[in-house]
């Protein structure tokens, strides 16, 4: 059986490999890639998709079939038309709750009906920008591409990065952007709420503190390095029909669980709760409680991380939640009648063939992050703010998984960086968030690793609100070649009027409902 991967560049080719070239070139083959390729194509412009990696739709593909979107009503355009089309594959009006692979199929059988070829296997390794132009991408199989207009569409900013546009990575204090929800902050969800000694030997602090846990108390509002956690979307069923068991992992390391073997015997039965039910009879089973999925701490490097290191990553969180569910179905720390449950489940053999039927997509939730024109704060995400020059709209909750732990001063162990607060209503999105700055590279859009503070991109960072950015940013590109100006001056007034041909939301009516079901609450995180 075929293991998960991140990093499998293509064949390599030599110097002489003839150098592609297209109008507009998107880095990464994600769902948000994809809408930016479909748009591109509607203007009439050549398309260059490259993907690093084999799969298309990313995370959208990758096991998150329980779509985060705040609310439905606030996504127009070629994102809705994907849910549309998912519904479509299902007999209903539009579905947001689907199987991966039905993501995938759908993604390409668009993109083949458009007219773009997909290019795998394709990470970058550089950028040449000559008078503020981004002029050439190389690759490390030896591939280069030559494009007018770029977009990076990736969800780590790799592109944005080697052309030398300003970008950030981390929390941002408080006092930075005069927010409330920035930096170190300790929340009450996916807490510890009964207390857990941190200790290798209960009590003995001389003993070591146990893994994942990091000496020290946070400064509250202090911005620092510290990224998210990450872990998998993982596709879950009950089927005997298509039911794999869980495998071992590598290189499990009973020791990394024993906090969550602590933490259960406190009576904490939690472990269910995040098994979203998908089409298929399969779930989206994601991170739950004070110990779960997510990787807490272990992300820190991944950003800015070459593609080696950020293969050992890759394969470290690979382990861990493998391990997790490892743990449940065999550790005697886990209490008989959840042992059982837990051996009811596994992965659908229907899915993820070539990894093992694991997902191959890990959940970058947040990593560069660009500091562009305009930066979107915590005030427009609670429409305190409003933006005059809105490409779509997001709606999501302002919401941040744990960064770290640490030991609390009684001694216990506790998690910090979770936040999940409710917005007022959808809010929009400025132009100028997608663009660098003034005086660095011209023609390059970034529609997922956006201009925001940490808390807003914890808000706008769900796949429909980045397909609808990347419409946006195809838009733009076509826009720009056209006016022949830099994506800093395209006319904003010309881009309305055809994104609003295209379908996009820009105006939130305030009669419709605020939410709808997934509006922010942690059900889909």
């Amino acid at each position: 059986m075929s293991s998960p991967y991140y990093y499998k560049p293509a064949p390599a080719v030599g110097p002489d490999h003839p150098v592609l070239t297209a109008d507009l070139c998107i880095y990464n083959a994600n769902a948000a890639g994809v809408a930016a390729a479909i748009q591109a194509r509607r203007d009439g412009l050549s398309v260059l998709l490259l993907n690093p990696g084999w799969h298309v739709g990313g995370l959208s593909s990758g096991g998150l079939g329980f779509t985060d979107f705040g609310n439905k009503a606030a996504v127009g355009g070629i994102a809705l038309e994907f849910y549309q089309r998912m519904g479509i594959h299902y007999g209903v009006e539009a579905e947001w709750r689907f199987e991966p692979h039905v993501a995938e199929k759908i993604l390409t059988d668009w993109l083949t009906e458009v007219g773009v070829t997909v290019h795998h296997g394709y990470y970058l390794e550089s950028a040449v920008v000559a008078n503020g132009r981004i002029t050439e991408l190389t690759f490390t199989h030896g591939a280069r591409i030559r494009a007018a207009q770029f977009i990076d569409a990736s969800y780590e900013g790799d592109l944005l990065a080697a052309a030398g546009a300003k970008f950030t990575v981390g929390r941002e204090g408080n006092a930075r952007y005069g927010e409330t929800l920035n930096g170190a902050i300790v929340h009450p969800k996916h807490q510890f709420n009964h207390p857990v000694d941190p200790y290798v030997i209960p009590g003995d602090p001389s003993s070591g503190l146990l893994p994942g846990i990091e000496p020290g108390q946070p400064e509250i509002g202090a911005g620092d390095h510290r990224v998210q956690a990450y872990n998998f979307r993982i596709c879950m069923t009950q089927r005997e029909d298509i039911r794999v068991p869980f495998p071992q992992p590598a290189n499990y390391d009973r020791s990394r669980y024993e906090l969550l073997a602590r933490y259960i015997k406190t009576g904490w039965d939690q472990m269910f709760w995040k098994f979203d039910p998908i089409r298929g009879l399969k779930t989206d089973t994601n991170n739950h409680g004070a110990v779960s999925s997510d990787f807490i701490g272990e992300n820190y490097a991944w950003p800015e991380a070459d593609h080696a290191e950020r293969e050992k990553i890759f394969q470290a969180h690979v382990n861990y939640v493998q391990g997790l569910w490892w743990f449940y179905c065999t550790d005697p720390a886990v209490p008989a009648d959840v042992q059982s449950k837990i051996n009811t489940w596994g992965l659908p053999s229907d899915e993820f063939a070539d990894t093992g039927h694991w997902p191959h997509q890990l959940y970058v939730r947040e990593a560069r992050r660009l500091v562009g024109a305009f930066v979107m704060t915590e005030q427009h995400c609670l429409s305190k703010t409003l933006v005059e020059d809105v490409i779509g709209l997001a709606a999501y909750t302002m919401d941040s998984h744990n960064c770290r732990r640490f030991v609390d001063e009684h001694g216990l162990v506790r998690n910090e960086g979770d936040v999940q607060v409710h917005l007022p209503k959808p809010y929009g999105i400025s132009y100028r968030t997608l663009v660098p700055q003034h005086g660095e590279v011209t023609n390059l859009l970034v529609p997922v690793c956006l201009s925001a503070s940490h808390i807003a991109y914890g808000s706008i960072r769900m796949e429909p609100v980045f397909m609808v950015l990347a419409q946006a940013a195809a838009t733009a590109a076509a826009l720009a070649l056209k006016q022949k100006v830099s994506v800093q001056d395209v006319s904003y007034a010309e881009l309305r009027t055809r994104l609003e041909a295209g379908k996009q939301i820009l105006v939130w009516d305030d009669t419709k409902p605020h939410g709808n079901g997934n509006d922010g609450s942690p059900i889909g995180r």
